[in-house]
């Protein structure tokens, strides 16, 4: 999903994050993100940084079988999720091609696409300005631009926890890979990022939204599982990790209740246009 080697899954991480993450942490997001191009029939949609393809099929139900759309993402394990998952019937959905690629730097034509998606991938881009140039570059004159980052990590008391115990328990390398996800949180400099590209008819909406996880347990189990955590938590004793979701659990006794872990976060909804 993403284009920063800091952020980079391996193993069964892309496998665990579909199953796990998707449904507690993403899903519920993807239709407000595809509403943000309001893609229609016959148009040719981009979904970048598109991990296991939630956002891709989805624009692919909404542009038909007319359209088309291709989801890229520099991981090759998320793709490789992506092209197992069945997708809608193909009378009534669009094709889906898969490509690896970096968002920086993308072998596709200019003017290829009508809409062009990134969920929560522009904030671990490397160069975040040569991402936004090339998704201006791959869109037709007016094509249309939409794209989700999470606000502050203060918003979201599970990940703050879970960084908080992380830091004290792992290593602040693992706490800075749990922080990374929020790092552009900032709706006036993220504006200004993507005005300095061209891009015009900005809006930016705060909506908040809700994580749901069966238990503290699942919450610590699956985020590890199905991130690049895994790879400083599995270097810890047996004991620390204990430690780690008790600590966790401790932070977050006041989200308990009897259908599991529920928190609240907060994202930045954005949509913009390329010049006519």
């Amino acid at each position: 999903m993403t284009d920063q080697g800091q952020w980079q899954v391996t193993g069964n991480a892309a496998e665990a994050y579909e199953h796990a993450l998707v449904p507690a942490v993403f899903a519920l997001w993807a239709p407000l993100v595809v509403a943000l191009a309001d893609p229609r029939p016959g148009e040719r949609v981009l979904d970048i940084a598109c991990g296991t393809g939630v956002v891709a099929r989805l624009a692919a139900q909404r542009v038909g079988p007319t359209g088309n759309v291709t989801g890229l993402d520099l991981n090759p394990g998320m793709l490789a999720v992506a092209a197992s998952i069945t997708t809608s019937d193909p009378r009534t959905s669009a094709p889906i091609t898969w490509q690896e690629a970096s968002a920086t730097n993308m072998p596709l034509p200019d003017g290829a696409f009508d809409v062009v998606y990134c969920q929560l991938g522009l904030q671990f881009f490397p160069d975040r300005p040569a991402a936004l140039r090339e998704m201006y570059r791959v869109l037709v004159p007016g094509g249309r631009l939409g794209f989700m980052v999470w606000q502050d990590i203060q918003y979201s008391p599970g990940f703050s926890a879970l960084a908080a115990a992380l830091a004290r328990h792992v290593s602040t390398e693992a706490a800075g890979v749990m922080r990374a996800p929020f790092a552009l949180a900032d709706a006036e400099q993220l504006r200004a990022l993507v005005a300095a590209e061209g891009f015009r008819d900005i809006t930016i909406e705060s909506v908040a939204g809700t994580v749901r996880f069966p238990s503290v347990l699942r919450f610590v189990q699956d985020y590890v599982r199905g991130s690049p955590i895994s790879g400083h938590v599995a270097k810890v004793s047996d004991e620390t990790r204990r430690a780690l979701v008790s600590e966790v659990g401790d932070a977050l006794m006041s989200h308990v209740a009897d259908e599991g872990l529920k928190f609240p976060i907060k994202a930045h909804l954005a949509s913009a246009r390329k010049r006519a």
